[in-house]
């Protein structure tokens, strides 16, 4: 049976592959439903679209926004969301210069912490602004500290310079959780929180679901059988829907050994489904 993967990402966010690999990949490891979950980026949906038919597999527009409570991230992310959403498309566009903003702080600190980062060089400030390239994130900082040489790995460079607390750690400004649900719920989509085992934010579980949260990510590569158990069963608690998948970056990066391993189980996705084509009440 063919497995279903809701979390991927292509080279629009931080991922390693760009559409026409992520569709090849998925058809490779027995993938027949999935999602690109581009982080604050819906600019690669349309192609992966038009490639996934092509290809006849099922795809699910999704995205996964970048929200901000108690200056920490906390990613929320959408599915069946409406890529032409005016609303959507200016909050992203507000987050991608908020990461301009950030990224090139973060080389400024960089830079002073003995690792010499040219911002403009490396990722070039117009194209970035007007959406055609990749919206900056730690993870592409942390490639170009490999590319410069002052680290080895990627997993190193957040270690010694990315991570909170690490010389260069910049924080994020954004909308809280309650305020990304509600603009994907705007965009026709449903607003799923990520990876709750790896956030360790129980505490916004309950509130968010009294606000409109929709489902659960409880599948993922970083949960254990039982950490899988404890969500599950959270979202039979609070009435959510049930999503997963692999978190996949591209080969070699941290999770793509359970790609195509992870699949959210079919009952889960139809009743994720049946939950979007419903009517809000």
């Amino acid at each position: 049976m063919a497995l279903i993967d809701l979390h991927i990402h292509t080279t629009a966010s931080d991922g390693l592959s760009d559409p026409a690999v992520i569709v090849a990949q998925v058809l490779a490891a027995g993938i027949g439903t999935f999602a690109v979950t581009d982080h604050d980026t819906v600019a690669a949906l349309a192609e992966v679209a038009r490639l996934a038919s092509d290809a006849g597999v099922t795809f699910v527009p999704g995205i996964e926004i970048t929200a901000v409570d108690r200056g920490k991230d906390v990613h929320v992310l959408g599915y069946f969301v409406d890529a032409s959403c005016p609303a959507l498309l200016n909050a992203l566009q507000a987050s991608r210069l908020d990461r301009l903003r950030r990224g090139r702080r973060m080389c400024e600190k960089l830079t002073a912490a003995g690792a010499p980062m040219d911002f403009d060089a490396l990722f070039g400030e117009d194209r970035l602004v007007h959406s055609s390239g990749p919206v900056i994130s730690r993870p592409l900082v942390a490639d170009a500290l490999v590319r410069a040489g002052h680290v080895a790995t990627r997993q190193e460079a957040f270690d010694r310079f990315l991570a909170d607390g690490q010389p260069g750690y910049v924080p994020r400004i954004g909308l809280s959780p309650v305020e990304v649900v509600g603009l994907i719920q705007s965009a026709g989509g449903l607003a799923a929180l990520a990876h709750p085992g790896v956030i360790g934010r129980d505490d916004l579980i309950g509130p968010l679901a009294d606000q409109g949260l929709d489902a659960l990510e409880c599948f993922h590569s970083d949960h254990t059988p039982a950490v899988t158990d404890t969500y599950l069963a959270l979202a039979s608690r609070y009435g959510l829907a049930v999503t997963g998948g692999s978190d996949f970056h591209g080969a070699g990066t941290r999770r793509s050994d359970f790609f195509g391993r992870i699949s959210l189980p079919r009952e889960h996705y139809a009743a994720l489904a049946a939950r979007h084509d419903a009517p809000r009440v």
